[in-house]
């Protein structure tokens, strides 16, 4: 504001150029250090915008005001820190002139405009703070923006997808639409929200990629699962200062420890990725939106962050204490306990890590810790809404686009108990929801919010989406060989299909995905496997037409260095089919899975089956099966008037390596298995299953209204009818509405 009103004031009054007067100094006196690749403290001269963006030490001027600016300080210092360092200093003409330049607006030329000032955050919220609501409508009337508010039926598709991660049935569509209530929106979105276990099954997955929480995942490392936690907190809406104060101050056994221990690399790590410096990094990304990761190795060329900051940080999560390692060189120096913002002290640090912990802990909930509070607002509304208020979401440095905006929501926030459903419910009652979306691809030089960005649905909300229209769930099947359940798709290891849409492996920190469509997307969704089973198989549920899976006969439950007993009752029966599964091995192809010591016993005594000696952790067996995952081995009994079949399963002693790290599962079956569907599987389904099966014109209709939100047109109506008229034509179907950008994106 200081600025446009020097500028309007001062129009006429610039008398120093930038190309001919500024330039010509800083050239012949400050390049030396301060341009191309030589930028010490982080500060190039080079250009009239390199001189604007400053160094790692902030501003190098405030336009308008040469007394304020650190240039002018350093080239005027009486000290060590005077520049530059070495030989004359500038004269005092040459002083003069870069003052008044500064003073008149720091133009870009004569007659340009002044420039503005650059954003300096602060630490506490603003005090009153802006009612959000006040801070939109003005925006609103600067930017002369009249929102276009978007219809009922996009605003349930978005609402659906952004509480559960799953668009409304056809059934609730019709409802909603047809509700007369003026206030129905904001009666919505209380409603999805009291759903504790549809928010908490979407919400877990923006979580976990935060929290670098998964399952089902190897990779050279190993972590401990935070999930049961994480879940309960979320089901729970846990206060949000709670729920970090207990992931960086674990105080019980319920608490989750597994945060702070990160991902344990096996084999050798540089200095940068212990656990305590991981913690460093991971705290002050997530919660402070502050990338430690450069000044974790050195001191960092891009930000302010020096090394010693980010062992200051991992100090609170350290048993003993730290010495700087720059770049992997140990520097004899031990650093000293310090957090971010120093001038919220040292939150009562103790000697021992308990109370180092509780420290951190207090520290980043603090309330004067405005910096907590902005940076959760901030990662939510992009969530919501496609952009941050601060972007990137990770530099809470940057200027927002309504510093007003977000200052009021997190001032609400506090107010309302770090409650982050009402956080949610907040930002999509507002009006900057209700808009209609725009395209993020716009190019515009400063962002001005027009509403929110069209964004593609996740990977997991592909896959539930298909399951909830279809009835078709994945399984989630007990490592203890109990009944599985039919889950949602975040429970279960990823597909190639999810990997290529955008979940993480999660051994870092994931505070977005990416969204852009990439080639390899593009093939598994035109030709890979997984989608092509997976819509084949729901398509078949949806017509009724998926037959039941055979019940296994045996269960192992999941083997590694242990033996499992098998006897089992097979009287009657034609065949056995013995199968193995692969579990999650580190290395599947050398675990060596037996089936040892295996026999029929019938009216003529034991029949024992061919093998040879085999050694299975501390015990030989004479008789062994060896085998491979998913490989079957049939026998035939039909006739022989065998009653029971015993054996004892395991791994052989060789595979027993932390490097191959096995872990199998066997079964037995009676006929040919489900390979989908090996486990027992319990009845209830993540959402209701549709009351189908449904054929023609009442088919094609809840494909469309549940996947897109309408009714299909009537050449659309037309086409699908006609592939449904083909063997496999719902699969098809369900393939071409999947592949549409209208079932991809939330508008």
């Amino acid at each position: 504001m200081f600025a446009g009103m020097f500028g309007a004031s001062a129009a006429f009054a610039a008398t120093v150029d930038y190309a001919r007067d500024v330039h010509t100094v800083l050239a012949a006196r400050c390049f030396t250090c301060h341009s191309g690749d030589k930028r010490s403290g982080g500060l190039s001269l080079s250009s009239y915008d390199d001189v604007l963006r400053g160094g790692r030490n902030g501003a190098a001027l405030v336009p308008g005001a040469s007394a304020e600016s650190l240039l002018i300080a350093r080239l005027t210092a009486k000290t060590s820190e005077r520049m530059p360092p070495a030989g004359e200093p500038l004269t005092e003409t040459e002083i003069s002139l870069l003052r008044e330049w500064i003073d008149q607006g720091a133009r870009p030329r004569i007659d340009g405009p002044a420039a503005k000032r650059r954003w300096v955050p602060k630490l506490a919220l603003d005090s009153p703070p802006a009612p959000p609501d006040r801070a939109l409508s003005a925006y609103f009337k600067q930017h002369r923006i009249q929102p276009q508010i978007v219809s009922d039926a996009r605003f349930a598709r978005r609402a659906y997808f952004d509480v559960w991660g799953m668009p409304p049935s056809p059934e609730q569509l019709r409802e909603f639409v047809a509700n007369p209530r003026p206030d129905k929106r904001e009666r919505l979105v209380n409603t999805l929200l009291a759903n504790w276990r549809n928010y908490a099954e979407h919400w877990i997955s923006y979580w976990n990629d935060l929290l670098r929480n998964d399952e089902g995942v190897n990779y050279h490392g190993g972590r401990q699962s935070i999930t049961p936690w994480l879940l309960r907190a979320l089901e729970d809406n846990m206060p949000y200062n709670e729920f970090v104060s207990r992931l960086l101050n674990p105080r019980n056994g319920r608490d989750p420890e597994g945060f702070l221990m990160g991902v344990n690399w096996r084999g050798d790590v540089n200095a940068s990725q212990t656990p305590v410096i991981q913690a460093a990094q991971n705290t002050a990304q997530i919660f402070a939106g502050v990338n430690l990761k450069c000044n974790s190795c050195h001191d960092s060329f891009i930000s302010r962050w020096k090394l010693k900051d980010a062992y200051g940080l991992a100090s609170f999560f350290s048993e003993d204490k730290l010495e700087l390692v720059r770049c992997d060189a140990k520097t004899g120096q031990i650093a000293e306990i310090k957090f971010l913002y120093p001038e919220l002290g040292d939150g009562g640090a103790g000697g021992t890590l308990a109370s180092r912990r509780e420290a951190a802990a207090k520290l980043f909930t603090a309330r004067e810790n405005g910096r907590f509070a902005r940076t959760i607002v901030n990662r939510i509304w992009k969530k919501l809404a496609g952009r941050g208020i601060v972007e990137p979401v990770d530099d809470m440095d940057a200027e927002p686009w309504s510093p007003e905006l977000l200052d009021g929501l997190a001032a609400d926030f506090v107010e309302h108990g770090y409650d982050l459903k009402w956080l949610i419910a907040r930002i999509m009652t507002s009006r900057a929801y209700n808009m209609e979306s725009v395209d993020p691809g716009k190019d515009e030089k400063e962002y001005v919010f027009r509403g929110p960005q069209r964004r593609r649905i996740t990977a997991e909300q592909f896959s539930d989406t298909i399951s909830a229209i279809t009835g078709e769930w994945r399984v989630l099947t007990s490592s203890q060989g109990k009944a599985g359940s039919y889950a949602r798709d975040w429970r279960l290891a990823a597909t190639p299909l999810a990997r290529a849409m955008g979940r993480p492996i999660r051994d870092q920190v994931f505070t977005e995905r990416n969204g852009e469509s990439t080639t390899l997307q593009a093939l598994e969704m035109t030709n890979g496997g997984s989608i092509t089973q997976f819509l084949r198989r729901a398509s078949k549920r949806m017509q009724g037409d998926l037959p039941p899976a055979p019940v296994n006969l045996f269960d192992s439950g999941r083997v590694s260095s242990n033996r499992v007993t098998v006897d089992i009752d097979v009287a009657g029966l034609k065949e056995l089919r013995l199968l193995i599964v692969d579990m999650g091995s580190y290395s599947p192809e050398r675990v060596l899975p037996v089936w040892a010591d295996a026999e029929f016993e019938g009216p003529a005594g034991v029949t024992k089956l061919e093998g040879e000696p085999v050694m299975m952790k501390d015990k030989t067996f004479e008789r062994g099966l060896r085998a491979k995952a998913s490989q079957e081995i049939v026998e035939r009994i039909a006739g022989k008037g065998y009653t029971r079949f015993r054996a004892v399963v395991g791994v052989e002693a060789a595979s027993i390596q932390s490097d191959i790290g096995p872990a199998v599962r066997f079964f037995v079956f009676a006929e040919k298995p489900d390979f989908e569907r090996l486990a027992r599987v319990e009845p209830e389904t993540p959402t209701g299953a549709p009351k189908g099966p449904f054929a023609g014109d009442a088919l094609v209709s809840r494909v469309f209204l549940h996947a897109l939100g309408r009714e299909p047109q009537s050449a659309e109506r037309r086409l699908a009818k006609e592939l449904l008229a083909n063997e496999g034509g719902l699969a098809d179907l369900m393939w071409c509405v999947a592949m549409l950008p209208e079932f991809q994106l939330i508008y």
